[in-house]
């Protein structure tokens, strides 16, 4: 595997800078449906070694070298990984609590100015998390792993690419003919269970998260839909807590969400603070606290991390109306907050950003109680440094390992993150022109946004605003949630597959019944592949998966333009 010493090439950037391009709008629109990304590194690997070493041999050019492609895969996924900017979560909250919506140059510099605080968070920490402490980052490790495969044998990247391929055409196909030539069916048993949302949802992007998420989640999913609009949602109706109106007819989701997201969002937000908080201990404990010390600031990188904070500073209050001192302080809560993802995503792979954001909401909300613009956009803060800064980590994970120049990556994760607000923005205005009509629907469920939504109304409005009943499930749900999270938190990853996933039961409340049926019916289904063809599915479940959810997702932004133009 010894290469050539090429590593931060032109054609290494501008492959990554495409791929992000075009990758991160299918981010933008399954964080909008169902409030998940992809890691989109193993994509962006994938076709940056097929095209670029058959363009080699057919016109004698010099190979592709491994140094090339973790270039190409760190700009890729910091593009992607965008997500964690705010777009599909506190942003969009923002407009619909407020009705303040940036245009579109101020929401690209924000969006971008968040995520470069974390890339010089994740500059500091790479001594302590990647070198030291040699922590595995599994996301990384995968992403390794996968480079080794192709590069040992060739073929086997043209093998994959061709199943990734197949599977984006094949779901673009349904797409475009579900939308623009006439609608698949969406069967269900009865007219009762299609207004509590069970019904058939075609859609081969919730196959493919299915296939992604694993058996775990996908029957997590399908226990937290049957427990709520199977259970709870049939007694609201008989109890009169939701009335619904006469001669209703077809989902009724948007009158049945106003409830049922209380309790969902407890759920989750309990759950997943509790485990964050017992995994942060575990990991601090196994390390010893003199690794998560940041180290002493060099020349340029200190300047990076000082013109982040103070661009980060004086957008929150140009655009946002937020005290100097309030924007200020979200500086070290969100450098603060994003060490503690690091050193979860370092250990378990799990990245806590919606952990991150809600925890810093429930500081703002302490400190500034009533503000909404503070505790939504001073949280973006630290949500949108976290994640950008744990996708450079496991990036350097990979770079550790073959030997890459961190700064290179750095100069790679810049530019990155550049495409990837300027994509990104234009997808989301593009498939949400009005977030307040359009968004937490049967159509966009946005569970993400109703999580940041409802905490940040708890928060400013008081709980003596909501109504006795919605009080009581909230606390139902913030006790699930501690009961679930303690064992979560504490049980090593080997058993985790035995144990229910709060995140999905919680997540089961805000999303329609048939986008859990859906996404468990994906996950049944690579489970059974991987059963009788282990080695086949190792090799071809994740990236089919993969091309599913990119094949739907790109379709649906094409179709969103089409609509637009016409």
């Amino acid at each position: 595997m010894n290469q050539p010493s090429r590593e931060l090439t032109c054609r290494a950037l501008i492959t990554g800078l495409i791929l992000g391009a075009i990758l991160t709008p299918s981010n933008i629109y399954s964080g909008l449906k169902i409030g998940w990304s992809f890691n989109m590194s193993i994509i962006a690997l994938l076709v940056g070694f097929a095209f670029w070493q058959n363009l080699a041999k057919l016109l004698n050019r010099p190979s592709w070298t491994l140094h090339e492609s973790n270039i190409n895969q760190t700009t890729a996924s910091s593009a992607a990984s965008i997500i964690s900017g705010g777009l599909v979560a506190p942003i969009p909250a923002l407009t619909l609590i407020t009705g303040h919506q940036l245009d579109t140059l101020p929401l690209m510099a924000w969006v971008f100015s968040v995520s470069f605080l974390g890339i010089w968070v994740a500059w500091y920490l790479r001594p302590s998390l990647i070198v030291e402490s040699q922590l595995r980052f599994p996301e990384g490790m995968a992403t390794l792993a996968t480079m080794q495969q192709i590069y040992s044998h060739g073929a086997e990247a043209a093998r994959r690419l061709w199943v990734l391929s197949s599977a984006a055409l094949l779901a673009a196909g349904a797409k475009l003919i579900d939308s623009l030539l006439w609608n698949l069916p969406r069967w269900a048993p009865s007219a009762q269970l299609e207004r509590l949302t069970f019904n058939l949802e075609p859609s081969l992007l919730l196959l493919g998260f299915g296939g992604i998420i694993g058996l775990r989640v996908g029957l997590s999913l399908l226990l937290g839909a049957a427990i709520a609009w199977g259970l709870i949602a049939p007694w609201l109706l008989a109890e009169g807590l939701v009335r619904m109106p006469a001669g209703a007819s077809g989902p009724q989701f948007a009158l049945l969400i106003e409830w049922l997201l209380w309790p969902g969002v407890s759920l989750m937000v309990c759950s997943t603070l509790t485990a964050l908080g017992l995994r942060f201990l575990r990991a601090r404990s196994a390390g010893g606290p003199r690794r998560m010390a940041m180290r002493r600031p060099a020349l340029l990188p200190a300047l990076g991390l000082g013109l982040a904070a103070i661009l980060v500073i004086i957008l929150q209050m140009t655009l946002f109306g937020i005290h100097p001192l309030m924007a200020a302080l979200s500086i070290p809560l969100a450098l603060l907050l994003a060490m503690v993802a690091a050193r979860v995503v370092g250990a378990t792979g799990i990245p806590p950003i919606g952990a991150i954001g809600q925890l810093s909401q429930l500081g703002f909300g302490a400190i500034a109680p009533g503000q909404v613009g503070i505790n939504l956009m001073s949280a973006n803060t630290a949500g949108g440094a976290a994640g950008q800064c744990t996708d450079l980590l496991n990036d350097f994970k990979v770079g550790h390992a073959i030997g890459a120049t961190p700064s290179r990556q750095v100069i790679a994760q810049c530019l990155g993150i550049l495409v990837g607000s300027l994509v990104g923005v234009l997808a989301y205005q593009l498939l949400i022109p009005d977030p307040q009509t359009m968004l937490i629907t049967p159509e966009w469920p946005a569970p993400a946004v109703a999580t940041w939504k409802a905490v940040a109304e708890a928060l400013t409005s008081g709980l003596g605003s909501i109504s006795p009943d919605i009080r009581w499930a909230m606390l139902a749900g913030a006790m699930a949630g501690v009961a679930l999270g303690i064992p979560e938190g504490l049980a090593p990853a080997s058993r985790l597959r035995w144990l229910p996933s709060s995140a999905a039961l919680g997540l089961a409340f805000i999303i329609p019944a048939s986008i859990s049926l859906m996404m468990a019916f994906g996950a049944l289904l690579a489970w059974l592949f991987a059963a009788r063809w282990g080695s086949l599915a190792e090799r071809f479940v994740i990236v089919t998966a993969a091309g599913l959810v990119a094949g739907e997702s790109l379709a649906g932004i094409g179709i969103s333009l089409w609509q637009l133009l016409h």
